[in-house]
């Protein structure tokens, strides 16, 4: 199966027009393609099925919990299946059955360890108040955003761990939150700002074939070897924005192969 992924796309100020990449047998869009949500039907009679998860731009201005049905309807409406903490199986050209295990993945912010978590915290406060959203009435702030990052975490190590029992051959793993330090952006480096973008999911890579993540505004592709032999390769394929420079190299039409 031959997947294109998009993320990053922030279509609400960029003037961007998707394209089908030729050959994909699925599009994958990886979060933050447009907080007005206006930019998802660009995505409507897309040529190959479509699934996405939300990214943090999503909810911009938002009550979670009212979005959430909300945007999910709207992606439904449109034909993409909107994944959040959810595992749909789909079937390869070639027979094979691939999971693909959704969800924002929230920031736990503990990047880099319980013992930095609350410096982290305090530098993740201004991205909170860009985003400007509310959970059950109530300002979704660091400490919300780590309660619904530990719901997110736990609900994917419970789902990462199911025996396959020959339910599916290949599992791919789609978050907006990147799962590793190693896809911190390498123009800011390490930083505790850092724990805003990446989570510290490295135990759970092991369990995946393709990590496919967005949120940073740059490109990844990377592989881990795992001590059984086994390898996860993780990606990012984020346009970012063009006032920053951040699309120089992007390659919509790339395919990930699985």
């Amino acid at each position: 199966m031959l997947l294109q992924c998009l993320s990053d796309l922030h279509l609400e100020t960029e003037a961007y027009t998707p394209v089908p990449a030729p050959g994909a047998d699925l599009l994958v869009l990886a979060g933050d393609i447009d907080s007005t949500w206006a930019g998802f039907e660009r995505f409507a009679g897309w040529p190959v099925p479509v699934i996405a998860v939300a990214g943090n731009h999503e909810f911009d201005d938002r009550e979670l919990d009212d979005a959430w049905p909300a945007l999910r309807a709207h992606c439904s409406s449109l034909g993409i299946r909107l994944i959040e903490r959810e595992a749909v199986v789909l079937a390869a050209r070639d027979g094979r059955r691939i999971r693909f295990v959704g969800t924002v993945r929230w920031t736990d912010f503990d990047l880099f360890g319980a013992a930095q978590r609350e410096r982290a915290m305090r530098a993740g406060a201004y991205f909170m108040n860009v985003q400007r959203s509310r959970r059950q009435g109530a300002t979704f702030d660091a400490e919300a955003v780590r309660d619904e990052a530990l719901g997110c975490r736990a609900w994917l190590a419970a789902e990462l761990a199911r025996p396959s029992q020959e339910s599916w051959d290949a599992t791919v793993v789609v978050t907006h939150f990147a799962p590793s330090v190693r896809s911190v952006d390498p123009r800011y480096g390490r930083q505790p700002a850092s724990a805003s973008f990446c989570n510290a999911d490295d135990d759970l890579l092991p369990a995946a074939d393709l990590w496919l993540h967005g949120h940073l505004h740059c490109r990844h592709d990377y592989v881990v070897p795992h001590p059984d032999g086994r390898r996860t390769r993780v990606a990012c394929q984020a346009r970012g924005l063009v006032s920053k420079g951040e699309d120089a190299g992007f390659d919509a039409a790339q395919l990930f192969a699985i």
